[in-house]
């Protein structure tokens, strides 16, 4: 018995834990720790490529880097080089404080499962992809913690990408390098090797690489919307959320019988051309004495993330990289065209799709949606639209969020109440519960309601109604279909 018992020792010692196995990944092998619920195992700060530093800078991702030994990935990694957080609005929403030093060094992504080791599980997996403009944010962030999503027989995958300068900027010089003769959206490529890296590793995890979701809110949701419409990423996803990023913006039924509520949030990231940008790059990057590629990739991260600042307040003159209107290129070669147009042109991908927004949200998004989900219907697809209408609760506090605020919904989708300072009640739990299993639900089957037909029903043309999740006034989960497109 005693030689027994020293031999579980040992086993456990060299990381040989059935349930916690040594996983072998691309980079090497690694090892998870356990979370706070029971049965799930998470997976911090996985590198799934290069350092994007010196002269990777403006590249597109490269292989990862490989290790030696066991990574025992139990710390998050850097999160993108972006400006600092200050008390107040979303810093104090999401209480920020314990993350890792911003850094260029920031392709790292997350993994939570109660599978691992398990190839032959299959369970289904979610990609989650950050907001904040495509100027800040990050994959570890306090709202995302994937463990209820784990709990739900979901393995979640969150990441970082690049973000503003570092991950969309345009110069002539770039275009020249590059084999397709273009530059930007490098955070867009990020998103999809993060993908990649999804289809060849995610069965390690106990997850299938054939039934992948991508989800994403705001600048994640626009990036959803991006990867929807981009031939690099067909094929690498089978289900679609959009959440807080519009529907389409070109005038269509529902924005036409409603115009002053059609979305201004889309509206205002118009978009420049590859040589617009570009062009203006070069005129900040030359004003700066950054005349050359080398220059500009010896420069210091501060600089560069500084220099359009700089660059506007010293000349008065406006560009893209000071005004933070950062958005994908239409590029022929990421993009070959717009979302909208993509739709229009039937060539999005064709899968399932949720989409929606909340009642406070950056203007009425309805109009939008539906149009979306009514284009969707001509081609096939199904897509469910959803309007979050619960006011946050808050203990009384000044100069915090209020309502059902562009982004409020994250805490019940996520279910991560712990990490929130808000007075949550038990409507909120259970309203909570009804969205994180109609959004598993959707990343296990296509359909929010789960194996079975239910009352939430695809948005159409004879039945343009949204699932708007509540409560009543006695705090009790309210939810249910209705119409926002009415006043």
């Amino acid at each position: 018995m005693k030689k027994l018992l020293f031999l579980c020792f040992a086993l456990s010692l060299f990381g040989c834990d059935n349930q916690n196995p040594v996983l072998t990944i691309e980079g090497g092998k690694i090892q998870g720790v356990k979370a706070e619920s029971e049965g799930v195992y998470v997976y911090r700060g996985i590198p799934f490529a290069a350092p994007p530093i010196k002269e990777l800078r403006w590249k597109a991702p490269q292989p990862v880097i490989p290790w030696e030994g066991v990574r025992i990935a139990d710390t998050f990694g850097h999160p993108p080089f972006q400006a600092a957080h200050y008390p107040g609005g979303y810093t104090t929403e999401w209480g920020y404080g314990d993350e890792s030093a911003y850094s260029e060094d920031c392709l790292y992504l997350n993994v939570w499962t109660k599978a691992p080791g398990q190839t032959g599980k299959k369970l289904p997996v979610a990609l989650w992809i950050f907001g904040g403009g495509l100027r800040e944010g990050w994959g570890s962030e306090p709202e995302f913690d994937g463990e209820a999503w784990a709990g739900k027989e979901v393995v979640l995958v969150t990441f970082n990408y690049r973000v503003g300068v570092f991950g969309f900027l345009t110069h002539p010089e770039l275009n020249e390098e590059s084999s397709n003769n273009v530059s930007g959206n490098y955070g867009i490529l990020d998103q999809i090797e993060a993908l990649k890296w999804v289809k060849k590793n995610i069965a390690q995890f106990g997850g299938d690489p054939d039934n992948v979701t991508i989800f994403g809110q705001s600048a994640g949701g626009r990036s959803t919307k991006t990867l929807c419409a981009s031939p690099l990423a067909r094929g690498l996803f089978n289900k679609a959320i959009i959440m807080s990023a519009s529907g389409l913006t070109l005038p269509g039924p529902a924005a036409t019988a409603a115009p002053s509520a059609t979305s201004s949030y889309m509206r205002a990231f118009a978009p420049l051309t590859l040589e617009e940008s570009a062009q203006q790059t070069k005129e900040v990057m030359d004003w700066a004495g950054l005349t050359s590629l080398e220059k500009m990739r010896a420069a210091s991260t501060e600089v560069v993330f500084a220099l359009g600042t700089i660059y506007q307040s010293v000349t008065g003159n406006r560009t893209w990289m000071s005004s933070g209107m950062i958005s994908p290129i239409v590029d022929g070669y990421v993009l070959e065209e717009s979302f909208d147009d993509a739709a229009v042109n039937n060539n999005l991908a064709n899968v399932p799709y949720m989409i929606g927004f909340t009642l406070h949200d950056m203007g009425n998004m309805a109009p939008g949606i539906a149009d979306f989900c009514l284009n969707r219907e001509q081609t096939g697809d199904k897509a469910y639209a959803y309007q979050f209408a619960r006011p946050l609760p808050t203990d009384g506090r000044e100069n915090v969020l209020k309502g059902a605020f562009h982004s409020s919904d994250l805490w019940y989708v996520f279910q991560s109440f712990r990490n929130s300072w808000r007075p949550w009640t038990g409507g909120d739990r259970a309203l909570s519960e009804v969205m994180l299993t109609a959004w598993t639900n959707f990343a296990k089957y296509g359909d929010p309601n789960g194996q079975y037909e239910g009352e939430w029903t695809p948005c159409t043309a004879d039945t343009p109604k949204f699932m708007i999740f509540k409560l009543d006034d006695n705090d009790t989960e309210n939810s249910e279909m209705g119409d926002p497109l009415k006043p």
